[in-house]
């Protein structure tokens, strides 16, 4: 007799996670929470040396302009010359569809050329069966590089390497001409809001935060959506009462399923281009900002008969 059992949401068992994210919830799952980007202070504190840090973050959302995917394919054949001309003649075919793409431009990238062998065998009469590896043949691995703007054509681009047996999309990447231009509106945006925590922290703590040394470093991280996918399997499985080892059970291939998950935005001052349609370049700015404790002079007094007590000046 079997018993179905549901294996349930992450939510269900822990109820931190929303029901609305999906099968990305389902119980045998280790959900993966949204990804944070983790500053290495926090807005504001004070260091064990009295010094006070100001920190500024800022991410930016931008929508890539141009594309380039890469397709993998594989020849073997018995000779050198058959295996680069039937890949090639696959390859020529390939590339002739997708340049009567608009805006395509394509590019080759030879990856391996190793050959393949097999085991003889070698009869003896009076002694044990050998085994000798002798060449087979060859395989050849080339890539496909398409570099295209409307990211519409990547379907007709598949469809086209599908006609030729060639279905190994190794990655899709994004570039974006314009990301030197939003590095520089962060830096100006970063500065403004750093000035304003500044002129407040000042008004709340009634000190001058720009009496004492000041120290300033900043720097830009870019994240690529092709390192931002995460996976997961959602399923339900039958759960045998009586002893499994009895029976010969064969498991179905559980379908991976893989999503976009970007860096979210919680944890920054301000966001450009919050509203995320399509997976996007993602730039993260911070700016730290220290101000060193002034140091005051130490002052010396001596005590009087009379019980006085006197500046003490010391000479250098």
């Amino acid at each position: 007799m079997a018993a179905a059992q549901d294996r349930g949401n992450i939510n269900r068992a822990s109820g931190n996670v929303n029901k609305d994210a999906g099968n990305v919830n389902y119980y045998n799952n280790t959900y993966q929470q949204p990804r944070k980007y983790n500053t290495q202070i926090t807005p504001l504190y004070f260091d064990p040396n009295g010094d006070m840090i100001v920190s500024v973050s800022g991410l930016a959302n931008v929508k890539a302009d141009s594309y380039m995917a890469i397709f993998n394919l594989s020849q073997i054949g018995k000779t050198t010359q058959e295996v680069n001309e039937i890949l090639n003649t696959r390859i020529n075919q390939i590339i002739t569809k997708i340049k009567a793409l608009p805006n395509v431009k394509t590019y080759i990238d030879v990856i391996s050329f190793v050959p393949i062998y097999e085991y003889e065998t070698e009869k003896k009469v009076f002694s044990k069966r050998t085994y000798n590896e002798i060449p087979k043949g060859f395989e050849m691995q080339k890539n496909i590089h398409v570099e295209f703007i409307d990211p519409s054509l990547l379907e007709n681009i598949m469809s086209i390497c599908a006609e030729y047996e060639v279905y190994d999309l190794v990655k899709v990447d994004y570039y974006s001409s314009n990301l030197e231009n939003i590095k520089k509106e962060m830096a100006t945006k970063a500065k403004t809001v750093l000035k304003e925590k500044i002129k407040n922290y000042q008004e709340m703590l009634g000190t001058d935060l720009n009496i004492g040394e000041k120290q300033i470093v900043d720097g830009f991280q870019v994240f690529y959506p092709v390192d931002m996918y995460k996976s997961y399997q959602a399923y339900s499985s039958t759960n045998l009462q009586q002893n499994p080892s009895k029976y010969d059970i064969r498991p179905a291939t559980k379908t991976t399923t893989y999503y976009y998950q970007p860096i979210i935005n919680d944890d920054f001052d301000f966001v450009m281009n919050q509203k995320l349609l399509e997976p996007t370049i993602q730039i993260v700015y911070e700016v730290k900002f220290k101000v060193k404790k002034e140091s005051k002079a130490k002052e010396y007094f001596w005590l009087t008969p009379n019980g006085e007590a006197k500046p003490l000046i010391i000479s250098k």
